[in-house]
């Protein structure tokens, strides 16, 4: 059986400014892949674990995602996630769900269901039956952040900054577990400033994928990612053969010719990882079962990498 590994993201940008700069996001990524794989060594199932990884970057306000989500156009948050079992091919997740704290936990609880993607109403509705209790994800920067943007009517210059990076924030986790089995769980806050109603690529197959062979999860321009069908491309395309790097470099090379911008993070069932990214920074960390690397200083543009373990 391979080793547990683990790869997860942040988000993508042309920037780390927004987050803090290199180290403070290197020190988050780096302590929640440790304390992922802690929990993989002790015994966690890889849903387990990837819940748990998502929960961890949800409360991280850094990241656009569960505490620190941006703010859409009326001044209002609005969260999805979705969570995929590799082995069961299995996903699940919630759209437009408002006042929770890790909307993960809904996707999580929605993988024993027979309906297993919510929107806004039934995703409040689920919240309310579970009795989680009522959250405010937004803090301070958020919405300072939001403010700015109002007062010239969306159209300041700092607040175009601020909406370029919002637009690509989503965290994301996948995870091979001591048993060999793949899962994937992502998570975004939305891109900010968004029309009312908008649908990102996070609970969809398009940005979150997974079988027993191997596992994707997408940040970046969602609309993008929904018009190459990212994240199952690539695992279909190591389904029908290719070797996860090929089927990246292959996804990657097609998404530059169409001036795409995001960036995916993978695992396949051998415990061999790889990344991409087409714009400027892709925020990902990972365990390849001896150390903990990270993506943080890559050059900008188009770049494709992987750790194989057969290597």
């Amino acid at each position: 059986m391979p080793q547990p590994t683990v790869i997860l993201h942040g988000g993508a940008g042309s920037s780390l400014q927004d987050k803090g700069g290199l180290l403070p996001v290197r020190q988050s990524l780096h302590t929640i892949v440790s304390q992922v794989v802690q929990a993989l060594k002790e015994g966690a199932t890889a849903i387990e674990a990837v819940v748990l990884g998502c929960r961890l970057l949800e409360d991280e306000p850094r990241f656009n995602a569960g505490t620190g989500s941006v703010l859409q156009s009326d001044g209002q948050i609005r969260m999805s996630a979705s969570l995929m079992d590799g082995q069961r091919q299995s996903l699940s997740g919630v759209i437009n769900v408002s006042r929770v704290k890790n909307p993960i936990d809904l996707a999580h609880w929605l993988q024993q269901c027979p309906d297993r993607i919510l929107s806004d109403v039934g995703a409040a509705e689920l919240a309310r039956e579970l009795q989680l209790p009522v959250y405010q994800p937004l803090t301070d920067q958020r919405l300072y952040e939001w403010l700015e943007e109002r007062k010239g009517n969306f159209q300041k210059s700092m607040a175009a900054v601020v909406a370029e990076e919002a637009r690509r924030g989503t965290i994301g986790v996948v995870v091979l577990d001591q048993q060999g089995h793949l899962a994937v769980g992502t998570s975004t806050g939305g891109k900010g400033f968004e029309r009312i109603g908008r649908v990102s690529d996070s609970a969809t197959p398009a940005g979150n994928y997974a079988n027993s062979l191997a596992a994707v999860s997408c940040t970046g321009i969602g609309e993008d990612i929904l018009d190459e069908a990212l994240a199952a491309r690539i695992v279909v395309r190591v389904t029908d053969g290719l070797s996860l790097e090929a089927a990246f470099e292959k996804s990657f090379r097609e998404a530059t010719s169409r001036q795409r911008d995001f960036g995916a993070i993978g695992l396949d069932h051998r415990g061999a990882i790889a990344w991409g990214k087409t714009c400027d920074v892709l925020l990902a960390a990972y365990w390849d079962g001896t150390t903990i690397g990270d993506t943080l200083e890559l050059p900008p543009g188009l770049q494709v990498g992987s750790r194989n373990p057969l290597s």
